[in-house]
């Protein structure tokens, strides 16, 4: 048996047998980072100390039966994600030294479910890029074929899955975080409906969007974790309070006689003709479950993207405004007044790319350009909601690509990072309007690499978007 091979649900079942111990699994996975997280870098810093103590104490509660379904099992944090007593450094020099006196909501989540964290993953830079160059650390390279990038913001999440280096992830998603990365790196992606998972202790890029969401190997998987971290948080003002059902349940009913929409926006110009043969190859696979397919406009699409970058650059530009030197962080040595302090620290802390949309975003929110670029971009958003809203009348969910291509070359892009930007057109509506999606590979390119597939369901309805995804996953079996 090797057990980092095995899925959340297999490996829950082999701790409840008492087939194989959470210490036992533990070992096994950070025997597998050793042995491929040189080449793949998927980590920044391991915690291996704490996780063998979390080990031993999801044993004990396995042998009094007092498990929870994650109990034991061996996850990955993404370093945005605060855990006190662990470095949250959001793979920026600004927050290299950074101990949280605090757990993330998230985290306390996983405590009480007694899961192992195996150490903190890769990103870019406060979750800023498409393919996780952007880390003031390391770059981290795609499982699938190591010259490749694994995407971004959350890479090393999504790489650490698909290298059988965590049995699960934890990443955030603020305009594709989670599902770009995961179709590069095909595997499961889920982003919630905004307010479904709180974002209390989560380092904030753009408020109105971010959300956590899990990286797994299955379907399944993704509802387990879901279902673990999901929840009112009276410390998040947009958490919503109500009552999750169990997203595990009725998942193998099957999608017989519900409604997918085709968005005609999505299979137009820029993208590749793999990657669009894959997703309605894919599309036509759900017929064939009995799923009626019907093409639909969204006529606002062609907002998205710019609308997208003023609202998160603005909100960027506000949220990172806290990283002074003042308080914690990075603090510049060179510096004779205040004002020095704080252009010294900013300077050096923050990479190019966080540099470029704090003043995109200062831009944006300033006298006299306000009412032409961040208004204008919140009045795009309505009509991106009402867009979604007229096609959830009639149908179940939609069907669309997550990526107009699949994984490229690393340092292909870097010197463009307008053609980078263009490569989240199909995933920021979704955040923008706040509803949930799931990515999943539907096939292979000509070079062997995965081409993603998104589900986006209607607000708080990702039962149905993870009851598709695991049809399509038996279909394809």
């Amino acid at each position: 048996m090797n057990i980092t091979e095995l899925t959340v649900k297999e490996l829950q079942e082999k701790l409840r047998n008492r087939e194989v111990s959470s210490v036992e699994a533990a070992k096994a996975y950070f025997d597998k980072i050793e042995k491929t997280d040189g080449e793949i870098n998927a980590y920044i810093r391991l915690t291996q100390d704490v996780a063998m103590k979390q080990a031993e104490e999801a044993d004990e509660a396995l042998k009094n039966g007092d498990a929870k379904p994650l109990t034991g099992i061996p996850y990955g944090m993404k370093d945005n994600i605060c855990t006190k007593g662990s470095i949250t450094s959001c793979a920026s020099k600004m927050l290299y030294n950074f101990n949280p006196p605090y757990d993330a909501f998230v985290t306390k989540k996983m405590l009480g479910q007694n899961a192992v964290m195996l150490g903190k993953m890769n990103m870019d830079e406060f979750a800023m890029g498409s393919t996780t160059e952007n880390s003031a650390f390391k770059v981290t390279k795609n499982p699938r074929n190591t010259a490749c990038v694994p995407g971004g913001s959350s890479g090393g999440s999504a790489a650490a899955v698909a290298a059988n280096e965590a049995a699960f992830t934890l990443g955030s998603d603020t305009g594709g975080s989670i599902r770009q990365p995961a179709a590069f790196c095909g595997v499961v992606g889920l982003k919630p409906t905004y307010g479904t998972v709180s974002r209390n202790g989560l380092v904030a890029f753009a408020s109105s969007l971010d959300q956590i969401g899990p990286l797994t190997k299955t379907v399944e998987d993704a509802a387990i974790v879901l279902n673990a971290i999901a929840g009112h948080d009276p410390f998040d003002s947009t958490s919503v309070n109500m009552k999750y059902d169990d997203f595990t349940l009725g998942i193998n009913d099957g999608v017989k006689g519900m409604t997918a929409a085709l968005p005609k926006e999505y299979f137009g110009e820029g993208i590749n003709p793999e990657v669009k043969e894959a997703v309605l190859n894919a599309a036509k696979a759900f017929e064939k479950m009995g799923v009626n397919i019907e093409e639909v406009s969204i006529p606002a699409m062609e907002y998205a993207l710019p609308a997208y970058y003023v609202i998160s650059s603005s909100e960027a530009s506000s949220n990172l405004a806290r990283f002074d030197g003042v308080r914690y962080g990075y603090r510049a040595d060179d510096y004779e007044e205040m004002d020095d302090l704080y252009k010294n620290t900013r300077s050096q802390g923050f990479g190019k790319e966080v540099k470029r949309r704090i003043m995109l975003g200062s831009f944006a929110l300033s006298s006299g350009y306000y009412d032409a670029y961040y208004k204008k971009a919140l009045q795009v958003r309505t009509l991106i909601i009402n867009d979604f809203n007229k096609i959830f009348k009639n149908h179940d969910f939609i069907i669309s690509p997550v990526a107009p291509t699949v994984a490229y070359k690393i340092g292909e892009k870097t010197a463009d990072p307008v053609e980078m930007y263009l490569g989240d057109i199909y995933t920021v509506p979704v955040n923008i309007a706040g509803l949930p999606a799931i990515s999943m590979e539907c096939g292979k390119d000509r070079g062997n690499m995965p081409v993603g597939m998104q589900l986006i369901g209607k607000a708080f309805d990702e039962k149905t978007i993870i009851k598709a995804g695991c049809a399509f996953e038996n279909y394809v079996k």
